[in-house]
């Protein structure tokens, strides 16, 4: 590989904590992956997009060039990483990862309209606010969170399944308890399923709540179950999190399994 392609792979792709160009290149693109979604979000405004129309274009304008730029310049050095190994097919496999879809998303709202897809341009122009995703490339912390999670993905999915069990019950149960009594608001097992929802999240709203004494009971029991598994993610992530610290800040997984290795 030529050596340019090599160096700007170092740049953009690698972590070296010596790299002086790799950390001024790395605190440029956050501060305006920042800047672009903070404009995103004021821009929503209808008084300020009036009064900073010409800014706001100009940091769109300038964030989109450099977007672009940035994932054109990670297709091209793709290659350099082994995993990409080869002109074409390396640069698709890169192009399908988690984190160039990112920056495709990142970029590709200002481009659709341009070649005629402007059906949902407003839609389109919302996804902008993907550029939020691209803050894990920067922080060391979002990168372990996100290799904690996948260390403990088949934890999180068991805890998963049993909440939407847990949803799935009380959802079935207060709809035969309180049908009869409120038929509108528990009209199907489907529809008391948002009671079911906000009760186990604990937010509940009151629009939809149970009237009889026996659904009073099974309600106030769902509620107190969904607050013991809530805790159950809590807790899995924060084992995850301990034995990544353990081991250095940072967890070592195995690359076929992607398991924590044992100490």
């Amino acid at each position: 590989m030529a050596p340019l392609a090599i160096r700007t792979w170092q740049v953009l792709e690698e972590n070296h904590p010596g790299d002086r160009l790799n950390r001024v290149v790395d605190g440029a693109l956050l501060g305006l992956i920042l800047l672009s979604v903070l404009a995103t979000v004021l821009g929503t405004v209808p008084a300020f997009a009036a009064a900073c129309a010409r800014p706001l274009a100009v940091i769109e304008a300038l964030s989109m060039l450099v977007f672009s730029a940035e994932y054109l310049a990670r297709l091209w050095a793709a290659p350099v990483d082994p995993r990409y190994r080869g002109a074409v097919r390396g640069r698709l496999r890169y192009a399908v990862t988690p984190m160039a879809l990112v920056d495709l998303l990142a970029v590709l709202p200002f481009y659709l309209p341009v070649f005629g897809i402007g059906v949902f341009a407003r839609a389109l122009r919302m996804l902008r606010i993907f550029r939020l995703l691209k803050v894990a490339r920067y922080m060391r912390a979002v990168y372990v969170m996100g290799q904690v999670a996948r260390a403990k993905r088949e934890e999180l999915l068991v805890a998963a399944v049993a909440l939407l069990v847990l949803l799935v019950a009380a959802s079935s149960l207060m709809f035969f308890v309180e049908h009869e009594v409120q038929p509108e608001a528990f009209s199907s097992i489907p529809a008391t399923m948002w009671w079911a929802v906000a009760t186990v999240t604990t937010v509940g709203y009151g629009d939809v709540y149970p009237q009889t004494g026996l659904g009073r009971l099974l309600g106030a029991c769902v509620a107190v179950l969904g607050i013991g598994f809530f805790a159950l993610p809590t807790a899995i992530l924060g084992s995850g999190y301990a034995e990544a610290f353990a081991r250095g800040r940072t967890p070592a997984c195995c690359p076929h399994c992607g398991r924590m290795a044992e100490p």
